[in-house]
């Protein structure tokens, strides 16, 4: 399994866009607008790729401040959930966030992977809040 970048509006792109949309979207019956898609364009984003090239799990990062970002729209294929892969892509966006020089990672956790992040070292913080219609989670890690 291989960590990349991936290319903004590449094809890899649009593989992860596919995946997004099947993992995050379809279930809450949501779809990206061109206003998201666009927005997307400065953020940094990345796959785990099968040895074949195959997309099996993504991330992206917004900035959130000079030493800070935001992982947003964490997905892997469905049928490989629980098998590690979102924990490695986690770990290697962790690794080049800090190779990078940023301190500190945020995330907003839907509920139920809330778990998740706390295996791999997230604290809750504050309340929980509702966003897109479900209940999510701040959380936060200084990888410093």
């Amino acid at each position: 399994m291989h960590f990349l970048p991936i290319l903004y509006m590449s094809p890899e792109y649009d593989a992860a866009i596919a995946l997004r949309t099947a993992v995050l979207r379809i279930p809450l019956n949501l779809e990206f607008t061109e206003e998201q898609l666009e927005s997307e364009s400065e953020e940094f984003h990345f796959g785990a790729f099968s040895e074949d090239g195959n997309l099996l799990a993504c991330l992206s990062f917004k900035l959130d401040s000079v030493n800070c970002l935001q992982m947003r729209q964490v997905a892997v294929e469905t049928a490989l959930q629980n098998s590690g892969i979102g924990q490695f892509v986690v770990k290697e966006a962790e690794n080049w966030a800090k190779s990078k020089g940023f301190t500190k990672i945020i995330l907003h956790a839907r509920d139920v992977a809330v778990p998740f992040y706390l295996k791999q070292h997230y604290e809750t913080v504050g309340e929980a809040f509702i966003e897109v219609n479900i209940l999510h989670r701040h959380m936060q890690k200084n990888i410093n």
